[in-house]
């Protein structure tokens, strides 16, 4: 009688093991993701309402408020980099937003003058098509741009 060594996995066994792995995976990887963003925006929210009491500060102690723009971390005027943060989170290598702010639109397609209103606006640094750029503005409005807007604000 020869003695045999059962030393390894049969195909079959692998296969099913890696067709488990794989449905796993497909599962979880899109949950992880959509979780990561939620986050992300989490912070892009906080940025924003962050950016607006600065503003409002700013207000207070010059009677108007700071229209900026902010592309790559680099603001025009360059004061709002030492006024205002214009980014989340902890440094502009790892924020998830780049903030700005303009005059707030009047409903009729124009604009009102920056003394009266400010609209702070946070624009993803990878793209999110369901939010989109938060925006946020002093005389109380919330919207984005994306376009799933219930995901915005909540």
């Amino acid at each position: 009688m020869k003695n045999k060594l059962n030393g390894g996995f049969t195909l079959i066994e692998l296969m099913i093991t890696v067709a488990i792995v794989g449905i796993l995976a497909a599962i979880a990887y899109p949950a992880y993701t959509n979780s990561i963003l939620k986050g992300k925006r989490a912070e892009g929210r906080k940025a924003v309402a962050e950016l607006m009491q600065q503003q409002e500060r700013y207000m207070t102690q010059r009677n108007t408020y700071l229209a900026f723009t902010n592309a790559a971390g680099v603001t025009t005027p360059a004061s709002a980099a030492t006024t205002f943060k214009v980014f989340s989170g902890d440094s502009l290598v790892t924020s998830a937003y780049l903030l700005s702010a303009d005059v707030c639109p009047d409903g009729a397609g124009g604009t009102l003058a920056i003394g009266d209103c400010v609209r702070v606006i946070a624009s993803p640094v990878k793209t999110d098509a369901e939010a989109g750029n938060l925006r946020a503005t002093s005389i109380g409005t919330r919207d984005c741009t994306g376009t799933t807007v219930a995901v915005c604000w909540k």
